[in-house]
């Protein structure tokens, strides 16, 4: 598919791929706007936080294209390519998008989410680095079949938890609601549910559309104007797979919503070690090979990302700081800086 649009564009004159972007950014604009609002939504119909939903719904909607790309991936014979797009998203999704929106606005931890699904995050990230040691596969580094069917197992219990802990989440605020002798929810029974979940899907569909031709598009204008190719692939290659997550971590924070997109990240982190990797795996006998440089810089910095973001949201104070947000981005842009020297 990727390939697809890509040649499609390809044959466009720059003032058309020009008005391709405009538009392009106008709907990813609007699909993000939509996706939040039905977030926040979705949460106070739930009578949920709304770090939940980013943590569950809205991160599965975002990590949905890197798992269909990674799964292909290892089905062609590309387990690296695979591996790399679930542990390049992480280190993404925890240092770019945690380290832009901090300095764009306000970044509230929910505590109970972070004791819940953030020490899953931790562990799931760990867990990933661990299996990918040499030692456990007779020397070399491989994400087995059985580790994969394993991580998918991991993966429906941590669902199961989430769906626990959000009815448990629901009845305390419904309690709450009632002693205080009011009702939140009468404004959202004017929509339904079921419209609420299909204007959801919608917005995520518009976000992840619109990103799949934004990216080739500006990489396409970007060749023809003279920007060299390593600078296209260490800027907007590394983007494109991590800008759903982007783009709705940002119109959440404008929106006074930034819980949304700590959630966000944090359910994208758990979904790519466990649902990325996991399905990635089990589709292949000779499962996901661990490229030797791997060793030397993606899997120490995403397990140095996840210890510093892990440390900022149990921190005493009840938001990610713009002084720990510039701490994570740093983290990001060394590890662009070393991925191209």
């Amino acid at each position: 598919m990727d390939a697809f649009i890509y040649n499609y564009l390809i044959s466009f004159p720059i003032i058309v791929l020009l008005l391709v972007i405009a538009v392009m950014l106008f709907t990813l604009s609007k699909g993000s706007d939509v996706l939040v609002d039905q977030a926040v939504s979705l949460s106070l119909h739930w009578g949920v936080s709304k770090m939940i939903i980013g943590a569950t719904i809205v991160s599965l909607g975002t990590t949905l294209p890197e798992t269909t790309i990674s799964v292909m991936a290892a089905i062609n014979g590309n387990p690296d390519l695979a591996l790399g797009n679930a542990i390049g998203s992480i280190i993404a999704n925890t240092g770019l998008i945690i380290g832009l929106a901090s300095l764009m606005g306000h970044l509230p931890v929910d505590k109970l989410v972070y004791k819940r699904q953030g020490k899953i995050q931790i562990w799931a990230g760990l867990l990933l680095a661990f299996m990918c040691l040499p030692f456990l596969s007779g020397g070399r580094g491989v994400i087995s079949q059985w580790v994969g069917c394993l991580f998918l197992v991991l993966l429906a219990f941590y669902v199961y938890l989430s769906v626990q802990w959000s009815k448990a989440s629901s009845k305390v605020n419904i309690a709450i609601e009632k002693n205080n002798g009011t009702d939140t929810l009468l404004v959202e029974e004017k929509s339904p549910l079921i419209l609420q979940l299909i204007k959801l899907l919608f917005g995520i569909i518009l976000v992840i559309g619109s990103s799949k031709i934004l990216i080739p598009a500006v990489e396409i204008t970007a060749i023809r104007i003279g920007i060299p190719q390593s600078v296209i692939a260490a800027t907007l290659i590394a983007l494109g797979t991590s800008l759903p997550e982007l783009v709705t971590a940002i119109t959440a924070v404008k929106k006074g919503h930034g819980e949304l997109a700590i959630g966000n990240v944090v359910g994208a982190n758990i979904l790519n070690a466990l649902f990325v990797v996991g399905s990635s795996a089990a589709v292949t006998r000779a499962g996901l090979a661990v490229p030797i440089n791997f060793y030397k810089l993606q899997i120490p910095t995403m397990v140095v990302a996840l210890v510093f973001f892990h440390i900022f949201l149990g921190g005493k104070k009840v938001e990610i700081t713009k002084k720990e947000g510039s701490t994570l981005l740093a983290i990001y842009l060394i590890y662009l800086l070393l991925n191209y020297t």
